[in-house]
């Protein structure tokens, strides 16, 4: 199903000197389908789901450090997840089992750091931060896999 994510801010990057304003992106499957202005998305694609997030909305994060400590390989990807990640370097994820937990959950294992963007046909991975650069979700390749309610 397409859903569009739309937020007060849209940046492509988080670099970016030209947030949109009242900004969306659309999503269809695992893949970036657009983005824009809200109004042009909702036009381009009818009927499509829309959720609306409070804040901004830009591509997901690179968890650069250690993972955060967890009863369960599981337990340290989810975390990485709830941060705004959603891929990890591999000198943090040395196990098997955090690889397994990381490939199950769609979280990425990078060889080294690298520029994030959203751009159109490119794997759709998003977060959402508030006004406190706290977490609001994250869209791991299509998928929203955290929710702070």
């Amino acid at each position: 199903m397409l859903t569009i994510h739309a937020a007060d801010e849209v940046r492509l990057s988080w670099d970016d000197p030209h947030p949109v304003q009242d900004g969306a992106v659309a999503v269809d499957g695992d893949r970036v389908a657009g983005v824009g202005p809200l109004d042009a998305l909702l036009e381009r694609f009818p009927g499509a789901r829309v959720r609306r997030w409070p804040g901004v909305l830009g591509p997901a994060l690179i968890h650069a450090g250690p993972l955060a400590d967890a009863p369960t390989p599981r337990e340290r990807v989810h975390a990485v997840l709830k941060s705004g990640a959603v891929a990890v370097l591999e000198e943090h994820a040395g196990t098997p089992e955090l690889r397994a937990a990381a490939a199950r959950n769609g979280v990425v294992v990078l060889p080294r750091t690298r520029p994030t963007a959203i751009v159109d046909a490119a794997r759709a991975d998003l977060a959402v931060f508030d006004e406190t650069g706290a977490c609001i979700a994250t869209v791991c390749a299509g998928r929203l896999v955290h929710r702070r309610r």
